[in-house]
């Protein structure tokens, strides 16, 4: 009964852990593109409250680790420097 239990455990884990990854991979793809409109936009030309939500867009992406900001342009296929982060 045990051993069935624990494979049953282990199946809802991996269940969990691959639903994870799909969704990290998601909001890879969701930052990497954000880090692309980011760095081709001139906000200049926005009305106010776009320029605001930019400016908020531009806060999250820089707070990305490096590593993870690396991964996000992967996702998207974007040429990145490493200069740029």
């Amino acid at each position: 009964m045990s051993e069935n239990r624990n494979r049953q455990e282990i199946d809802m884990l991996r269940e969990e852990l691959e639903m994870l990854m799909r969704e990290r991979t998601g909001l890879l793809r969701v930052a990497g593109a954000a880090a692309v409109l980011v760095a081709n936009t001139d906000v200049r030309n926005f009305p106010v409250e776009a320029a605001e939500a930019a400016d908020v867009l531009s806060k999250c992406v820089n707070e990305l680790a490096d590593e993870t900001l690396k991964d996000a342009l992967d996702t998207v296929h974007a040429k990145s420097d490493p200069r740029d982060l």
